[in-house]
C-alpha cells in the first residue's frame, strides 16, 4: 500500500486505430479537445501518437515533424501545464524520423521501447490477426534513442512488453544508458507479451531497482481495470486512454478519454491515492518545467 500521489497519463489515440470505426482523435483540434477532457478528469501527462492528416488517411501514423509539432502546439495551447510524452516506436534500425520529431518538439518525456518482441495476435478461428512481425529494438537502437533523449533533457519511459525486457532495463540503468532508477511502463495484455494478470505485479516489482518509477499499460477490455486497481494499491502510477482500451469498468464503451481518466482517478481514490497535479507530477518524475 502506498499513499504517494498517483500520476495519471492519458494515451489519447492509438497507432493504427481507424477513426472511421472508433472515436479516436486525429487532427490537432481533436487531440487538443481530448487532452482537455483528460486534463479536467485528472491526467497530468498525455502520451501522443500522431496520425496522417490527409483526408481518409487518419488511420495511418505520421513522422512528419511539422504535423507532430502542430499537434503538440495545439495540446499545449489548450492545456499549457500538461506534460507531453511522445511515441518513438518504429520498426527497423532507421530512427531518423522519430528523432527528427523529438528534436523538433523536445517533449518532457518520450516512450523508449526497451526490447524486441514477436508481435502476434490470433483471430477467434486461430488465423493470424496480422502477419507475424518482429517489433525490433536492438540494444544499439535503444542506446541511440536514449542518447538523443539525454541530449534534449527528455525523460525516457521504458516500455517493457515482457519480463526479459524489464530485467534488461535494470541493466541499462546500471550502465547509465537510462536514468537510475529508471521510469518503467509494464505493457500487459499484448497476446505475445505479459498477460493482464494483477498477481504478476508483485513478482515484477521484485525485478526493479529500488525507487523505480513504474506504471501499468493495460491493453484489453474491462479486464484491465483489475490490473489498474492492483497497480494503484502497490504504489504504481496509472495510465489509460483510447489507445489502451475502449471499455469502462462496468463494461460500457467509452466515447472519450475523459471518461476513462475519470474512472481511473476513482480507482486511485479507492486505493487512498490522491491524483497528482501536473506540477506535482513533474516533481515526482523529475520532468523539466
Amino acid at each position: 500500500m502506498s499513499d504517494r500521489k498517483a500520476v495519471i497519463t492519458c494515451a489519447l489515440t492509438g497507432v493504427l486505430t481507424d477513426p472511421a470505426q472508433h472515436q479516436v482523435p486525429v487532427t490537432p483540434e481533436e487531440m487538443a479537445k481530448e487532452a482537455r477532457r483528460a486534463r479536467d478528469a485528472g491526467a497530468s501527462i498525455v502520451h501522443c501518437h500522431f496520425r496522417n492528416q490527409e483526408p481518409g488517411l487518419g488511420r495511418l501514423p505520421t513522422w512528419e515533424p511539422e504535423v507532430v509539432a502542430n499537434i503538440c502546439a495545439a495540446v499545449k495551447a489548450e492545456c499549457p501545464d500538461l506534460a507531453i510524452n511522445m511515441t518513438t516506436g518504429t520498426v527497423g534500425p532507421d530512427i531518423s524520423r522519430p528523432v527528427a520529431c523529438l528534436e523538433r518538439v523536445r517533449p518532457e518525456m518520450a516512450a523508449l521501447n526497451a526490447g524486441s518482441l514477436n508481435y502476434l495476435k490470433l483471430k477467434s478461428n486461430n488465423d493470424w490477426a496480422w502477419p507475424p512481425m518482429v517489433f525490433d529494438n536492438s540494444v544499439e537502437k535503444i542506446e541511440e534513442f536514449a542518447e538523443v533523449m539525454k541530449r534534449h533533457s527528455i525523460v525516457p519511459e521504458c516500455e517493457c512488453f515482457d519480463t526479459g525486457i524489464l530485467r534488461s532495463v535494470m541493466l541499462f540503468a546500471r550502465r547509465a544508458m537510462v536514468p537510475n532508477p529508471p521510469h518503467v511502463s509494464l505493457v500487459m495484455g499484448v497476446e505475445s507479451g505479459m498477460p493482464n494478470k494483477a498477481n504478476w505485479l508483485p513478482l515484477l516489482l521484485e525485478e526493479m531497482i529500488p525507487g523505480t518509477h513504474w506504471q501499468v499499460i493495460g491493453i484489453g477490455r474491462q479486464e484491465v481495470w483489475d490490473l489498474h486497481r492492483a497497480a494503484a494499491r502497490l504504489g504504481g502510477d496509472l495510465r489509460t486512454g483510447l489507445e489502451d482500451t475502449f471499455y469502462l469498468p462496468d463494461g460500457s464503451k467509452a466515447t472519450s478519454n475523459g471518461q476513462l481518466v475519470e474512472a481511473l482517478a476513482k480507482v486511485a481514490a479507492e486505493a487512498g491515492r490522491p491524483v497528482a497535479s501536473p506540477s506535482e507530477a513533474r516533481k515526482i518524475l523529475g520532468l523539466r518545467n
